[in-house]
C-alpha cells in the first residue's frame, strides 16, 4: 500500500540569485530571508507566479523562473491565504522565522517548471 501525504502545491516566482541557492540545496529548501525580507511568500497559482516573473524578475535581472513545490497541508493550514490584487493574486505570508520549519515540511523537491529570459 502506498501512502501519499496530504500536501498543498505552492508556486514561487524565483530570480537567478535565489535559484542558485535552491540549486545548492539540491532543490530541497529555500534560503533564509534577508533582513529586509520579513516574510516568505509562496503563491497559490502558477499564473500569479508567471505575472510576478514577467513584471519584476525578468525586468530586474533578465531572468525569472516559476518553481513548484509541495508542503504538508498541516503546516500550511497555519497561514491564511492573502489576496493582494486581482482575483488570482493570492499568496501565503510565512514569517521569515518559520522558513526552516516550512523547509522541513516540503515533500519532494522544488521543481523549476517555467523559465523566462529578457528578449532584446
Amino acid at each position: 500500500m502506498i501512502c501519499v501525504e496530504d500536501t498543498v502545491t505552492l508556486y514561487r516566482p524565483t530570480g537567478p540569485e535565489e535559484l542558485e541557492l535552491v540549486k545548492a540545496s539540491g532543490y530541497k529548501k529555500w534560503p533564509p530571508r534577508l533582513p529586509e525580507q520579513p516574510i516568505f511568500y509562496p503563491v497559490t497559482n502558477e499564473q500569479y507566479a508567471i505575472d510576478i516573473d514577467s513584471e519584476w524578475n525578468v525586468k530586474a535581472s533578465g531572468y525569472g523562473c516559476v518553481t513548484r513545490f509541495n508542503v504538508r497541508s498541516e503546516f500550511m493550514n497555519r497561514y491564511p491565504i492573502k489576496q493582494v490584487g486581482g482575483s488570482h493574486h493570492t499568496e501565503w505570508w510565512v514569517p521569515a522565522e518559520d522558513l526552516e520549519e516550512l523547509n522541513r515540511n516540503i515533500v519532494g523537491l522544488i521543481d523549476v517548471i517555467q523559465e523566462y529570459r529578457k528578449t532584446e
